[in-house]
């Protein structure tokens, strides 16, 4: 950081910072366990179109991937947002 951050701006930051981090959390659990284990079998009467493959199995064996990349990238994006608007970080 190159500038003096007040204590008041870092604390809006964590508290920013774990709102996102509990969203994106949640999704991920969602996807994980919801659709790879809980809800398999309703997903399984499911066929994606063109493979034939089962969206549950789909879901539990790369579906969950994509997600988490996804995940990944909306993380630094929201992230890097967070650090011009409260840290005054500038990209470098």
């Amino acid at each position: 950081m190159s500038k003096s951050v007040s204590p008041e701006a870092r604390a809006r930051y964590w508290r920013k910072n774990l709102s996102v981090l509990a969203g994106l959390l949640s999704v991920w659990f969602l996807v994980s366990h919801g659709c790879g284990i809980l809800w398999v079998d309703q997903l399984d009467k499911i066929r994606i179109p063109g493979t034939g493959f089962k969206l549950g199995f789909w879901f539990a064996q790369q579906g969950s991937i994509y997600v988490f990349v996804v995940l990944i990238a909306i993380y630094v994006l929201v992230m890097n947002r967070l650090d011009r608007e409260l840290l005054g970080e500038d990209d470098e």
